[in-house]
């Protein structure tokens, strides 16, 4: 495919975050020059299957034709949002993670909001979100909180293959918005305590300091390079990389970490993690694999 088609894919439900995730999505497509494709995934109850006592699922027909109409209505927020971007929009049949994750394959975005409406639409953070950050072919942006337009994008760095990707997508993210980049490494000698400093390359006091210093320093390397014009902030924190990556969330305009890390990053995904970060983040997560998807070009 060509690399300019590949567009960016947003999965609604028809709840208030749906519809965010939708104008995110919008935004991601016009700043990355993509199409953006509208998805819905569709799963249907047989008459006379019930998910609650109390609820009968409509016929075949109706419930498809309230999935059109949803679809229909979110792909008419995003023309609205950005005129003269290509929209098109889908009715998929399936469960919404296998949905999520096979669109993955042929997207440049993933767009998806932090929680649905009924456990029919399924676009719950401790499932469908969680599942498909964990499979997705491509990054996935999880539209949560408010973003901060004035403030910076801020990546979580740690060293790992996980965490490199993720700072390159945050570099490019920030370049797109003309928007500082912030990188922060966090580290804690593992005696359970936690102290709130931060500490820029240049701090001294702790034993250790400087070889946390270092690992940010090796990640960052090139980076000058590849983005010339970018305005980057790196810091030193100690501390648990949750509580941490938290704080920053709320001045941010997008928090970005990778699939997977050492040290307080490890298990990023379906551990603690990336579960706080999915429920408490006050702005937007973007969630980088290792691997880039299958249709990346050099």
């Amino acid at each position: 495919m060509n690399a300019a088609a590949v567009p960016v894919v947003a999965g609604v439900d028809g709840s208030e975050r749906g519809s965010a995730a939708v104008l995110a999505a919008a935004d991601a497509a016009v700043r990355r020059g993509r199409p953006l494709r509208v998805v819905h995934a569709l799963v249907y109850v047989p008459a006379g299957v019930t998910m609650s006592p109390s609820i009968a699922p409509p016929a075949y027909p109706a419930y498809l034709a309230q999935a059109e109409y949803l679809v229909a209505h979110a792909a008419g927020l995003a023309r609205r949002r950005a005129p003269g971007l290509s929209v098109t929009s889908a009715v998929v049949p399936g469960g919404a993670a296998a949905v999520l994750v096979d669109e993955s394959r042929r997207a440049d975005l993933l767009v998806i909001g932090d929680h649905g409406v009924s456990a029919a639409a399924e676009l719950v953070i401790g499932s469908v979100a969680a599942q498909t950050a964990a499979h997705s072919a491509c990054p996935v942006l999880i539209v949560r909180g408010a973003p901060h337009p004035e403030g910076a994008v801020v990546v979580g760095v740690d060293g790992s293959a996980g965490s490199q990707g993720a700072l390159v997508f945050a570099a490019e993210e920030a370049s797109r918005r003309d928007a500082d980049l912030v990188a922060v490494h966090t580290w804690n000698d593992g005696d359970g305590t936690e102290l709130n400093a931060e500490l820029p390359m240049t701090y001294e006091t702790w034993s250790g300091d400087e070889e946390q210093k270092r690992v940010l320093a090796e990640a960052l390397a090139g980076l000058a390079q590849k983005f010339p014009d970018l305005r980057v902030r790196s810091l030193v924190r100690r501390g648990f990389a949750r509580r941490v990556l938290t704080e920053h969330s709320r001045t941010a305009q997008l928090l970005v970490v990778g699939s997977r890390g050492h040290g307080g990053f490890t298990g990023l995904l379906l551990g603690s993690v990336g579960r706080h970060l999915a429920h408490h983040a006050d702005c937007p997560v973007a969630i980088v694999r290792t691997q880039p998807p299958p249709h990346s070009v050099s």
